[in-house]
């Protein structure tokens, strides 16, 4: 639930890394998906015994620590200012200056996100990762260490928010708190009930959905003023009705064969 909060943890690592320290795009993203893992190993272990209710207030309970630890620590995060002139990525004097560059690295990052994610779930990890979901309980009494795989997948779930987070701030150049609110974890939540739970092309397909969707407000002519709100709302809206009349998303999960 707060893995807007990890992409935090990987845009200013990478931020504070390539503008502080001059370091290469591409380390300073395997610095910060490394940092956000080490926390999230951390995390799991207290949050994962809490179920249900419990777990999403704890999860949005640490996503407001790390809001807090980014607006108060202005002497590393720069607070509420944010953190401005980031370089773009570049590889091997290869520099993705340009959009269509950058949509290119973009696309094979998302790409490269979502092998690793369709690698887990056809791999017996992911098997046991679906018994896991639908009864916890058999699954202990077949032996397997549920904590186990819980802190796994997720140390790789936040790890991979932190690459988002740093290919943000990368393409952006310009980072602060507000990016990375419970906001934005409310929408990373809506990309998944929208595009369809345990199905890596439906979150690619909410993802495309969700952002497409509010660019048409601009073809209304729409003030800036009215339009982001809306398009929070429309998030919302959108969130409540899949919820409720299609729960299963825009394409169901794959049967496990």
């Amino acid at each position: 639930m707060a893995h807007a909060g990890f992409m935090a943890i990987g845009a200013y690592a990478t931020a504070l890394l390539t503008t502080k320290a001059g370091a290469n795009f591409f380390a300073a993203a395997v610095v910060g998906m490394g940092l956000a893992a080490l926390v999230a190993a951390l995390l799991a272990v207290p949050t994962l015994k809490v179920t249900g209710d419990h777990y999403i207030i704890a999860s949005f309970g640490f996503q407001v620590i790390i809001i807090s630890v980014l607006l108060n620590w202005p002497a590393l995060t720069n607070g509420p200012f944010g953190i401005s002139g980031i370089p773009r990525p570049s590889l091997f004097g290869f520099a993705f200056a340009s959009y269509p560059r950058l949509l290119v690295l973009a696309v094979a990052l998302a790409g490269l996100a979502g092998w690793v994610a369709w690698r887990i779930a056809v791999s017996p990890f992911g098997a046991v990762l679906r018994a896991i979901r639908e009864d916890e309980g058999a699954a202990r009494s077949l032996g397997k260490d549920v904590t186990r795989f819980k802190v796994q997948v997720f140390v790789v779930g936040c790890a991979l928010a932190a690459l988002g987070g740093a290919l943000y701030a990368g393409v952006t150049s310009f980072i602060d708190p507000p990016s990375f609110d419970i906001h934005e974890s409310i929408f990373i939540l809506a990309i998944v009930i929208i595009g369809g739970k345990g199905n890596v092309l439906g979150s690619m397909l909410g993802a495309l959905v969700l952002i497409v969707l509010p660019e048409l407000l601009k073809f209304l002519a729409v003030p800036s003023s009215i339009a982001d709100p809306l398009r929070r709302v429309l998030y919302g809206v959108l969130l409540m009705a899949f919820m409720r009349f299609l729960p299963a998303g825009l394409l169901r999960e794959r049967p496990a064969r």
